[in-house]
């Protein structure tokens, strides 16, 4: 089976060829171009999708895209990074001029669709996969069944509360993970203590608050940087109470840390499955085990695949 996997950004689309046994063959990118509205963006798309299949038989399109996802109709209802999208067919625009069937899935879900068929839970049926970038998404497969819920917009772990009377969170709540352990929020809380902490290691290596990101902030943790250390540990903490629920929830074989902050390597994920155990109940110790994505930088695509690969299965 051969399908196309397109990673939609705000500002980039990566597009791939994917094949579901030998993974990507060719791949390319291309602006967005969300300034020029939506039908300069669906032309953008068809185009990139149109030249990477030229002379292949594909049997479907997926598409991996932010926000909420009507994924049986291929609709999305909002996207952040594209303000008109409302409700917007998404699928049936693309379909129509590419004459193929589109698959439209949430990029979190893509992202846990990738690892099933192309990284670490390969051959597993049941595993929770958490991305942290801007924000903090989530994908379960239980029972080889990806979870999605009623209206097929679950598994939103980002958005659990962990601490009641913490941050704001984009969604409106306080204390969500994803207002204290997401890439960005990393990074925001860095810039604010950057004021109490003149001397730390992280506005030397970033070059200035405004250049400060998550990678600035493990890089200095490692060097034994207090600011950094401290911002480190309560990510930690905050991702390990969440991965700790979802254990107890889900029971899964593997917990599979993707999104730009897990580049962090072994800086996070080590801390973070020793602090995992102080939060589950002895019988679920040994149960799991926690890993960082392997796929990097081709993980939005080969998602994106997976969502088409998922849908077209047969089963």
């Amino acid at each position: 089976m051969k399908v196309v996997g397109v990673d939609l950004g705000g500002t980039e689309i990566k597009i791939g060829l994917v094949d579901k046994e030998n993974g990507i063959e060719k791949k390319i990118s291309l602006p967005t171009e969300v300034s020029k509205g939506t039908e300069k963006v669906v032309q953008n798309i068809s185009e990139g999708i149109s030249s990477i299949s030229k002379g292949v038989k594909i049997d479907g399109i997926g598409i991996g895209s932010p926000g909420s996802i009507d994924r049986d109709e291929g609709v999305v209802r909002f996207a952040p990074n594209f303000p008109e999208w409302k409700n917007f067919e998404l699928s049936k625009a693309i379909g129509s001029i590419v004459n193929l069937p589109v698959f439209v899935e949430n990029d979190a879900n893509s992202f846990a669709l990738g690892e099933w068929y192309f990284g670490h839970a390969t051959g597993l049926t049941d595993f929770v996969c958490i991305t942290l970038g801007t924000g903090i998404g989530g994908g379960v497969v239980s029972h080889g069944i990806l979870i999605t819920g009623k209206d097929g917009i679950g598994t939103e772990l980002g958005h659990v509360i962990i601490e009641p009377d913490g941050p704001l969170c984009g969604c409106g709540n306080r204390g969500c993970a994803e207002s204290i352990a997401s890439a960005s929020s990393v990074a925001r809380t860095a810039r604010e203590l950057i004021k109490r902490f003149p001397e730390s290691l992280v506005l030397k290596t970033a070059g200035g608050i405004e250049n400060i990101q998550s990678k600035h902030v493990f890089a200095a943790a490692q060097q034994g940087d207090y600011m950094a250390q401290m911002i480190v540990e309560k990510a930690v903490d905050v991702l390990a109470r969440l991965i700790g629920g979802c254990i107890h929830i889900f029971n899964p074989e593997k917990i599979i840390i993707g999104g730009g902050m897990s580049k962090a390597g072994d800086a996070l994920i080590l801390p973070l499955r020793k602090r995992v155990e102080a939060y589950i109940m002895v019988s679920f110790r040994n149960t799991y085990t926690i890993h960082a994505s392997e796929l990097v930088e081709n993980a939005g695509i080969l998602g994106a695949a997976s969502s088409a690969i998922y849908a077209l299965r047969g089963d």
